[in-house]
């Protein structure tokens, strides 16, 4: 039973309508009816609301969901969409300080005549400044980490620098034709001292954000670089950084006043520890984490997380081989008996191999393949015919020289890429049943067009669209289905879910889609079952 079955079993026990839940959740009776029709997923802050409303614990409200759903190995015979965006909490910071501090900076800003006239008031003019350009944001105790406060102090300076510049605008507007009339050079002083202190507040606020923020990313760094001089565009540009990083805060925010909140209830802590096995391309690093902020937040519920680490690109058949290693070392280390799987990309194909081992297989509990491509890509079929030979071995003779400079004892870069061909995905999935005795799923996800993702899968989008229909960017739908269910992803905007998104590579926040969340329910479900 998913959280919304289970909603409106509830709500029926006591007699509502969705009318009258949807008052007590501050949400419409239109989502409350796509909850319970599994159209969308509640997100984060109402499952808490919900919790609370029906008074049961945040583990009862989301632990239901394998009760009804029998771990059966059978094929599935339909899809779960998740559509809703998880996260933040409400968080709401308070906007009266910026008003207050805007006027401080304007008023220094257009204090240069009354400084003329008297000299000794500089003093408090600079004090006032100072005060203005070093207070926002620092007074807000819910900021979890130093990061986050100084992005919130970059953004609310920001946005005092926008107010105090139209009412800068404004003053030097008036100064100029009523007050100072013939006076040209007065005002230009006048003005460019409003511009100077307009300025240092600017580059106060766009260097703390410019130097913490994450989800700025390299575009918008770019565009304000490249674009920032460019009048009425550069204040499209200010407009876009203000609402990335305020949002940045904000969801970070209530993520980690979520985690507070039902930290008790240990939601991630399965009975047996959780591997996660990468994917093509790349390792396991201590520097770079694959899984992105997934493993910390999976942490934060109560998990256990190990790592596959075998190599960034060899045959199936040898990856399966490290994976077996590393398996036995963990159960035997920690006296766990069992892992749970989660495997993205050609490490779901690596696992399934290592799963024909008997002795792995009876040190596996749960399998669960991320955007696996269990039925190849024809568009590596396609790419094989069309590339000459020599450049194909040329490429792998790069790729292998620098991936042992990385860590790889020996890789195999061509060896990989033919095990993920339609053919040689389709013999393997036909020559490697579902495990005995081991709990198998998996998950997909669709791209909605190819500038919603990063390199490489923007410039692989259309080909994969072309030779296998719609994708995440390297891997079609039809590729995506294995074990008892899939979980296929979808968002309602013009974005999507892509291949490296779907495992938080990017550490991007996907509007309508909260990936940390996901993986919180995901192995949540797990747990729910037992494993």
């Amino acid at each position: 039973m998913h959280p919304g079955q289970l909603i409106r079993k509830l709500r029926r026990e006591r007699n509502w309508t969705q009318e009258d839940l949807a008052k007590r959740l501050y949400v419409t009776r239109q989502t409350v009816s796509a909850w319970e029709k599994g159209l969308a997923q509640p997100s984060s802050q109402s499952l808490l609301a919900a919790a609370k409303v029906f008074e049961i614990s945040l583990s009862q409200l989301m632990g239901d969901g394998a009760a009804d759903e029998p771990a059966s190995t059978a094929p599935v015979t339909e899809q779960s969409a998740v559509t809703a965006r998880d996260g933040a909490l409400p968080v709401s910071f308070a906007w009266w300080p910026v008003a207050v501090l805007a006027a401080l900076v304007c008023l220094c800003a257009n204090s240069y005549l009354l400084l003329r006239q008297r000299p000794g008031l500089i003093v408090a003019v600079i004090v006032l400044f100072l005060t203005a350009n070093l207070l926002p944001g620092w007074f807000e105790r819910a900021i979890p980490t130093s990061r986050l406060r100084v992005c919130f102090h970059g953004t609310r300076v920001l946005q005092v620098f926008t107010l105090s510049t139209a009412g800068s605008v404004a003053a030097q507007a008036i100064l100029g034709a009523l007050l100072l009339p013939g006076q040209w050079e007065l005002w230009l002083w006048s003005a460019g001292f409003a511009v100077v202190v307009n300025a240092l507040t600017f580059w106060n606020g766009m260097l703390s954000i410019w130097l913490t923020s994450v989800q700025l990313g390299l575009h918008l760094r770019l565009m304000g670089l490249l674009f920032g001089w460019i009048p009425v565009f550069h204040l499209w540009i200010l407009k876009q950084m203000i609402r990335v990083t305020e949002h940045e805060v904000r969801f970070e925010t209530g993520k980690h006043l979520l985690n507070l909140e039902r930290q008790d209830e240990a939601l991630c802590r399965t009975k047996y520890p959780i591997l996660l096995v990468h994917g093509f391309f790349f390792r396991d690093s201590r520097i770079f984490n694959y899984w992105g902020r997934i493993p910390r937040e999976l942490e934060r519920n109560g998990a256990n997380i190990y790592y596959g680490q075998q190599q960034s690109a060899d045959s199936i058949e040898n990856s399966a081989e490290e994976l077996k290693t590393r398996i036995r070392a963990i159960v035997k280390d920690t006296g766990c008996e069992k892992l749970n799987v989660i495997a993205h990309s050609k490490g779901g194909l690596d696992m399934r191999q290592a799963l024909l081992d008997p002795e792995i297989r009876a040190m596996t509990a749960s399998l669960t393949t991320i955007n696996t491509p269990h039925r190849g890509c024809a568009y590596a079929d396609y790419l094989l015919e069309k590339i000459p030979e020599p450049n194909q071995r040329g490429i792998e003779k790069a790729y292998n020289a620098a991936a042992r400079r990385l860590g790889d004892r020996d890789p195999d870069f061509m060896a990989a890429v033919r095990d993920l061909t339609k053919a040689r995905c389709e013999d393997f999935d036909r020559q490697t049943p579902l495990p005995d005795g081991v709990f198998c799923q998996s998950v997909g996800s669709r791209l909605s067009r190819a500038g919603a993702a990063r390199f490489p899968q923007n410039a692989t989008y259309h080909l994969a669209l072309h030779f296998d229909g719609p994708n995440d960017g390297l891997v079609s739908e039809g590729s995506f289905r294995w074990g008892s269910r899939l979980l296929y992803l979808t968002t309602p905007g013009r974005e999507g879910i892509s291949h490296g998104d779907v495992v938080d590579l990017n550490r991007r926040d996907i509007p309508e889609f909260d990936v940390r969340e996901f993986y919180v329910r995901l192995v949540h479900d797990l747990k729910a079952r037992g494993l």
